[in-house]
């Protein structure tokens, strides 16, 4: 697709804007993007995208840890370390870190558990995110003494157990 200011070159920079629910699409070459202003998105705001992600956690995150710091034992990055990039250092740091990134990722995300689609061939996957969710509605229903619908959740339970084996 040609850019749509200079009718040359090809586009590279796709804008899509929603004015009064109306959506309009433009097309531009990076020589023309830079030129109307479009070479970075986020410079408009006076932040970068890590000073974005770094504000979702809050600033007494930051000084929570001191004396014995804990690290992640795979990529060594420390809870300060995520907080003040705004960046998870790897898959392992969601594990090292949980109780103190869980309630940021629940502000953003809405959710701490994958809710979304699992690949074909993970269906064991999906019968242990249910198994779990059935055990907290279980838990919850024991707290109300709900003894019925604790024993029908047990028995769910206890049936998806079975069926993995």
């Amino acid at each position: 697709m040609l850019c749509q200011n200079c009718q040359k070159n090809e586009a590279t920079t796709h804008i899509k804007r929603i004015i009064n629910g109306e959506a309009t699409q433009t097309h531009l070459c990076s020589e023309c993007a830079k030129s109307l202003g479009y070479d970075s998105v986020f410079s408009d705001f006076g932040f970068n995208f890590s000073d974005m992600l770094s504000s979702f956690f809050n600033d007494a995150a930051s000084t929570m840890l001191s004396g014995h710091t804990l690290r992640c034992e795979k990529c060594g990055s420390t809870f300060n370390d995520i907080v003040r990039s705004g960046k998870i250092g790897c898959a392992d740091c969601y594990r090292t870190f949980y109780d103190k990134l869980a309630p940021s990722l629940e502000r953003i995300h809405g959710r701490t558990v994958h809710e979304g689609k699992i690949p074909n061939g993970n269906a064991g996957l999906k019968t242990e995110n249910k198994i779990a969710t059935l055990r907290q509605e279980l838990n919850e229903a024991v707290a109300q003494q709900n003894y019925e619908k604790a024993a029908k959740l047990r028995d769910e339970i206890k049936a998806l157990e079975s069926e993995g084996k």
